[in-house]
């Protein structure tokens, strides 16, 4: 996948913070842009380029191609509800996304990988695609007798799991309890200034 293949860290150096809250980022102990005239550069946005830098940063937060997203949009801004709320929900109850936020990976990418390769299971069907959506009572989980590797690496998870996910890392398992709500998913995204690079 394009996205995964860079440097994952390169954008976070850009906006002068890493984009997952990763402590080992570079971003951390250089918070300016890469090249020899980072540090000193201090340049200011124009309204576009404001709105362009928030829709970059959900894109990278979530890892997922330009089109992904444009697709995404198109389908939140259709029917009926806040665009902005049917967009983030969408993004959030990715399969990767899950697994990423659940802990069962330590990063989007690897959750990806996971998922692409076989390791997930959703109600006890392997899903290999990163972008299914998860509904309200599915259970996702890891085949530990299966995949006995990517079992040991889930179970040493560690992160915070918002109220809409239950989670039971002995178990390996994952239940989405509800839709999450917009002020419940922690990313650093200003999303409505999306939604306006969008509707341009």
């Amino acid at each position: 996948m394009p996205t995964a293949s860079r440097a994952k860290h390169k954008f976070c150096r850009r906006v002068g913070q890493c984009i997952w809250g990763d402590a080992t980022c570079p971003s951390v102990k250089r918070p300016y842009a890469a090249g020899p005239h980072g540090k000193g550069r201090r340049v200011k946005l124009s309204t576009y380029g404001a709105l362009l830098m928030e829709k970059q940063k959900l894109k990278n937060y979530y890892a997922i191609s330009e089109k992904q997203l444009q697709i995404a949009y198109a389908k939140a801004k259709a029917g009926l509800g806040q665009a902005h709320e049917k967009l983030f929900r969408s993004l959030e109850q990715r399969l990767d996304s899950v697994v990423y936020r659940a802990g069962l990976a330590p990063s989007i990418f690897a959750a990806k990988q996971f998922v692409n390769h076989g390791h997930i299971l959703v109600d006890g069907k392997k899903v290999d695609r990163s972008s299914y959506l998860v509904k309200e009572s599915q259970v996702i989980s890891i085949d530990a007798a299966k995949s006995p590797a990517i079992a040991e690496i889930a179970k040493k998870g560690n992160a915070t799991v918002p109220a809409y996910l239950e989670v039971d890392l002995e178990a390996l398992k994952v239940t989405l309890v509800r839709a999450p709500q917009l002020e419940e998913i922690p990313v650093n995204v200003k999303i409505m200034s999306v939604i306006e690079y969008y509707a341009r």
